[in-house]
């Protein structure tokens, strides 16, 4: 009897640790080694100065982005340091992330350096790094926008859908194509924020945005529908002047 209990209790243990994996999302990586973290850093540097390298520039590393890419290779690699970075704030790991800073100052990049980064590692947190346009581009031509939301038409036959970690860009710019776009503009932007708040507290699949406006415009333009969700951000500025040519 009490050889049986203890079957009973390993098979158990065993089913809950096999869905605690999907759950808690984990590295392979351990960043609390300083030579595994500049290792990381350095092809952080490389994958950008690889993009950069198109248009016969250097990919600079200064003191407005120094800090934050130091706080997303720990971030994305799920190690509690990054919440030491920035001490002032209030960062977590398991909150999403919301880049802000003026045009030029380099967010899109950034985000498809790490996209890039956390394909090349194998990384469970890596995400699909697109911007309003081409989200909206999809809705004209589709009446939805399930690809970047519950993806339903994946072809899984999952109730849930496959939903995937995702980061949406230049939320803010996208008034330039206001008339294109008509009405449905805010409205699919809103169906975006509500649907990936929901799969973020449900499955557990991260939703990021960079954007041009300011944390009180941004709350301004979206706060009372996001509600409590602006909570689940890590509002990261991006400062310093354009970048660009």
């Amino acid at each position: 009897m009490e050889e049986k209990q203890t079957l009973a209790q390993n098979q158990i243990f065993n089913l809950v640790n096999r869905l605690k994996k999907t759950i808690q999302v984990h590295s392979e990586y351990d960043l609390t080694d300083f030579d595994e973290f500049d290792r990381h850093c350095l092809m952080i540097e490389q994958i950008g100065a690889a993009y950069m390298g198109r248009e016969f520039r250097e990919f600079v590393i200064d003191s407005y982005n120094k800090d934050v890419i130091r706080f997303l290779v720990y971030y994305f690699n799920n190690c509690k340091l990054a919440e030491s970075i920035f001490p002032d704030k209030e960062f977590k790991v398991y909150k999403n992330l919301m880049i802000l800073g003026s045009p030029g100052t380099g967010k899109t990049l950034l985000m498809q350096i790490f996209s890039d980064y956390l394909m090349l590692t194998g990384n469970p947190n890596r995400f699909y790094n697109v911007s309003v346009t081409q989200m909206m581009n999809y809705y004209k031509i589709n009446g939805h926008i399930d690809r970047y939301t519950y993806n339903e038409n994946s072809g899984k036959g999952s109730i849930e859908g496959d939903p995937f970690n995702i980061c949406i860009n230049d939320i803010g710019l996208e008034t330039e194509n206001q008339k294109s776009y008509g009405t449905s503009l805010d409205s699919v932007i809103d169906e975006f924020l509500y649907a990936r708040y929901e799969i973020y507290q449900n499955q557990f699949k991260k939703y990021h945005i960079t954007s041009n406006l300011s944390p009180d415009e941004f709350k301004e333009r979206f706060g009372y529908r996001l509600v409590d969700r602006f909570k689940s951000f890590n509002v990261i500025p991006l400062l310093g002047d354009s970048r660009r040519i």
